[in-house]
């Protein structure tokens, strides 16, 4: 709307400016003239108020009802004043000279454009709850007398019994009935890896089951289930952190009363003077130049351009109120998974029993786990590409095989080779050579998944997986401090895990084995301490955190929901971003306040003098001079919010990496079950 009035408006500006006379008194140029060339100012001048001045008009009758003057009252007297005023002197009533016409077009226009780039610059993003729902399958197939049926999900009811298929999405929350499988629940902890579910077990509605078909007897449909729960704590979250006032309208509503009480004292001290005239030029003269063209661009000119720079350096701002907000961050909350670290598994230890070599036993295990498409088989396939000895061998396996939470199994150059985990062990009654009981005592006790590899029924080595920390995180971590800003890291891995990567990382405080629905809790309780707060996530799980937070900032290669639910998306994983934008916050802030200085310092200077109080020693702003003083004023405000674009937002400048930091050994951070 903003946008489609403002090209209207200013190609109907163009001939009210060409044929104002005031105009060309100034540039010192004769009027076209030709038959009702004189009616072309007053005549789109007016349309130009009716069709661009309308939202102004509305906005400024719906201050005055909730007696809370602000930016549109502000622009709505202006205009209407100037209007009224430059139609008198156009019919020639009462011998004024207020030949407002050009200043009301420009003034319309710019305020339209202030506001358009304003609401640009907040963003057209679908809605966070939208998102939410998108999660759940439109259909489920029920199980009825041992046959399933296809219904809508809005049909089941509490104990009714799903199948669910492999690559399938749950429909309700349940508990699985029959079968075993491997959930991605990405989508709702954050988390890289599936989770092994196995009958007994509660699933939760939005997850998929990656490998295999289970049945689920449906314990909550509907607004009950944890989804919709989510959905409650983001529309909450949301309603709670939406209803601070733009800095520019607060210095609206105290520019508005100043305007009006001037105009008031003008009229009166002309009038008690004894002359009446002077008293209608200068009140109109104040009333019009208090408009704040200035005013109505130096939030949205620095918003705009602070958000085309943002979005040069990987930072997406979709809530103008971050800008703000996020210069008075005290603590900044990370997510871990995905955030801190890398989100995906690596090999970070080999060990061999005595007689087998790291490369043989990589080539082995490697072999074995070449047909799964589990993120762990993925990492130990790739550590294998990457060992010099385990590369050269070229050994392929036959008769592969998976059992969901316990490992695989294949023939390996004419050996059984098992590749599994804790519950392969168990099934197998297997146990861990004694030259290896200490390295991997040392793996489990900082966190990282343990996978044995056996072969014909003997364990012949160790490999550990986890999720790296990114090289990145520590020069975040250390630049945010280095700033005043505490850094706090959550995450729903176990004690131990989080202890080590908070230390490893010099983190100042940690909250470990939170549960998905907690973390909104968490950020409350920081709040409560006094703390503004920065959530950094990237799951569904986070989105109430996201947008409980004074600013959330979603990771890019996170959930839509958790975008849809922060103020701020960083493009990239790196989490050194959040410099860029504690930068550019900081930076946008100065400006902002540099320009509404300027604008509020000229309309105190310039309202005294439009006034006529210099009148008794010989200074008097003309109306003319007055509106070309406001047309330069508004220049400079434009001028310095250009200086925006000098800013560096580089993250690798702002907190550069040492080089031993870009080859950091894993750290631990999540356990991987295969």
């Amino acid at each position: 709307m903003f946008r489609d009035r403002f090209w209207w408006s200013l190609i109907l500006s163009i001939p009210v400016v060409i044929f104002s006379p005031m105009v060309a008194h100034l540039l010192g140029y004769h009027l076209p003239a030709f038959p009702g060339s004189t009616w072309i100012p007053p005549v789109l001048g007016t349309i130009i108020f009716v069709y661009g001045g309308t939202p102004f008009l509305k906005g400024g009758w719906t201050e005055l009802k909730s007696r809370q003057p602000g930016m549109m009252l502000l622009i709505a007297m202006a205009i209407t004043v100037a209007f009224v005023a430059s139609w008198v002197t156009t019919l020639g009533l009462g011998g004024f000279d207020l030949d407002f016409w050009w200043e009301l077009a420009l003034l319309v226009t710019i305020m339209l454009l202030g506001h358009w780039l304003e609401m640009r610059a907040l963003g057209a993003a679908s809605s966070a709850l939208d998102a939410l729902a998108a999660l759940l399958p439109d259909e489920a197939e029920k199980v009825i007398d041992g046959t399933t049926r296809t219904v809508a999900i809005s049909e089941l009811v509490v104990d009714d019994v799903v199948l669910v298929r492999a690559g399938a999405r749950v429909p309700a929350d349940g508990t699985i009935l029959d079968g075993a499988a491997e959930f991605d629940e990405a989508m709702i902890t954050g988390e890289s890896r599936p989770v092994f579910r196995d009958t007994g077990d509660k699933v939760v509605a939005g997850t998929v089951a990656t490998d295999n078909t289970v049945r689920i007897r449906v314990e909550a449909t509907g607004g009950d289930t944890a989804l919709a729960g989510i959905q409650r704590m983001v529309a909450d979250a949301q309603e709670s952190s939406s209803r601070a006032q733009a800095l520019a309208d607060r210095a609206a509503a105290l520019l508005f009363w100043f305007a009006l009480i001037s105009a008031l004292i003008t009229a009166v001290v002309w009038t008690i003077i004894g002359s009446p005239d002077d008293a209608v030029v200068r009140t109109v003269t104040v009333l019009v130049i208090a408009c704040p063209h200035a005013l109505g661009l130096a939030i949205p000119l620095v918003i705009a351009i602070s958000t085309e720079r943002a979005a040069k350096s990987g930072v997406l701002i979709k809530d103008r109120m971050a800008l703000e907000r996020m210069r008075t961050i005290d603590v900044v909350l990370f997510d871990k998974t995905g955030t801190l670290t890398e989100g995906e598994h690596a090999v970070t230890g080999v060990a061999a029993a005595v007689g087998v070599t790291e490369g043989e036993l990589l080539a082995l295990a490697a072999a074995a786990e070449a047909d799964s498409e589990h993120p762990v088989a993925r990492a130990i396939v790739a550590a294998a590409a990457a060992h010099p000895e385990a590369s050269r061998r070229q050994i392929r396996a036959t008769g592969f095989s998976a059992a969901s939470g316990r490992g695989v199994r294949a023939t390996v150059d004419g050996a059984e080779i098992l590749v599994g985990g804790p519950n392969m062990l168990r099934e197998f009654n297997l146990t861990t050579p004694a030259e290896l009981t200490d390295t991997t005592s040392a793996w489990t006790g900082r966190g990282a998944g343990v996978l044995h590899i056996v072969r014909d029924g003997q364990i012949i080595g160790v490999v550990a997986v986890e999720d790296k920390i990114r090289p990145e995180s520590r020069a975040a971590v250390k630049a945010l401090q280095d700033r005043g800003v505490k850094v706090a890291m959550i995450t729903g891995d176990a004690q131990q895990v989080a202890q080590a990567v908070g230390q490893d990382l010099g983190i100042d405080e940690v909250f470990a084995e939170v549960l998905p629905q907690d973390k909104d809790t968490k950020v409350t309780q920081l709040q409560e301490r006094g703390l503004s707060v920065a959530m950094v996530g990237d799951g569904v799980n986070d989105a109430p955190a996201l947008a409980r937070a004074e600013v959330g900032i979603a990771i890019g290669a996170g959930t839509d929901v958790a975008m849809e639910s922060a103020g701020v998306v960083l493009a990239s994983d790196d989490p050194r971003a959040v410099l860029s934008m504690i930068e550019l916050s900081q930076a946008s802030y100065r400006k902002m306040i540099q320009n509404l200085i300027w604008a509020s310092g000229y309309n105190i200077v310039a309202v005294p003098l439009a006034a006529g109080v210099l009148t008794p020693i010989g200074i008097l702003l003309p109306p003319a001079a007055a509106a070309v003083l406001m047309s330069l004023s508004t220049i400079v405000v434009a001028l310095n919010a250009q200086l925006l674009r000098r800013i560096d937002l580089d993250p690798t400048h702002l907190a550069p990496t040492s080089p031993k930091e870009e080859h950091t050994t894993p750290t631990p951070a999540s356990t991987a079950v295969h």
